[in-house]
């Protein structure tokens, strides 16, 4: 191939790349002030909110009685900073989306609103954190301590990233909570949608391959294995044929219900309180309270 062959398939592809037809809906433009929130920037976000959160544990090991305040201040207030700058990137990107104008100015005060009041709700997240570290303790014999559930246990770092990323999206923050959610996805294989409505002391042993839909509400005492979905049995379509959004189509799992691996619960039914779903089952009808399901519907 020559050279002039080479610059023409080049050349012609960055053409066909760049036409707008091909961009539809795959392209954010960029304005000045407007950024996306940033991937790498929210992974620093999450890395002083654990630090918040479990100190000593995550960030810096050398923390004590002593200094912890001094510790927990600075992560503090650099985890404002950072959050108000993507808070507000998200923001614009939203309203961007909707064509407004002069978005940067109006968005930076509700950003540092919003940024302020996740923050103001880190001392409730660690004490709900703190009973999801006694669930997972107390659910696995082979656990030694709370230090080695908060080290090691991915279903502890999925749960920081959703509780925050739950928060955010009460909060009415926009695109930032689905990313957080994301993070801890690729990071533990925990797949939470933050809209989900999840109870105190709530673990998943082992973890790999779970999904909780948007939908999904959770109540206390829960605990899932591995490969456990709770997911939409089926997508009600409009009159153009697209999903309709915004309707409870994930399951209910009153409290103290086991589902364990590999088990599929589909649908708004409601899996009653104090159950057990067996390993590998299809569950797409209600469950009594205080029943069983070993065998596939």
């Amino acid at each position: 191939m020559s050279t002039s062959d080479f610059t023409h398939i080049l050349t012609r592809t960055v053409d066909k790349l760049s036409e707008p037809k091909s961009l539809e809906g795959l392209f954010h433009q960029h304005r000045d002030g407007n950024p996306l929130p940033s991937g790498k920037t929210l992974e620093e976000i999450i890395e002083l909110s654990r630090a918040i959160l479990f100190p000593g544990y995550f960030g810096k090991s050398s923390v004590n009685i002593s200094t912890i305040r001094y510790h927990i201040g600075v992560n503090i207030e650099r985890m404002y900073t950072l959050l108000s700058d993507q808070i507000m990137a998200g923001l614009c990107f939203s309203c961007t989306a909707s064509h407004e104008a002069g978005i940067p100015q109006a968005c930076r005060c509700k950003a540092e609103t919003m940024a302020a009041r996740l923050i103001e709700k880190l001392p409730e997240i660690r004490r709900i954190l703190a009973t999801d570290v006694e669930a997972a303790y107390n659910g696995d014999p082979a656990a030694e301590s709370y230090g080695e559930i908060i080290s090691c246990y991915p279903v502890i770092k999925a749960l920081v990233n959703y509780r925050i990323a739950h928060e955010l999206l009460v909060l009415g923050v926009p695109l930032i909570p689905r990313i957080i959610s994301e993070m801890a996805h690729s990071e533990t294989g925990i797949d939470i949608h933050p809209g989900a409505q999840i109870g105190h002391h709530f673990t998943i042993d082992h973890g790999t391959g779970v999904v909780i839909g948007a939908t999904c509400i959770i109540g206390n005492n829960v605990k899932l294995y591995q490969g456990v979905t709770l997911g939409a049995k089926s997508f009600p379509l409009d009159a153009q044929g697209n999903p309709i959004k915004g309707i409870a189509r994930h399951p209910i799992l009153e409290d103290n219900v086991v589902v364990y691996s590999n088990a599929t619960i589909l649908g708004r039914i409601t899996i009653g309180r104090g159950s057990i779903v067996g390993a590998n089952i299809w569950v797409t009808e209600d469950m009594e309270p205080e029943s069983r399901k070993y065998k596939r519907q």
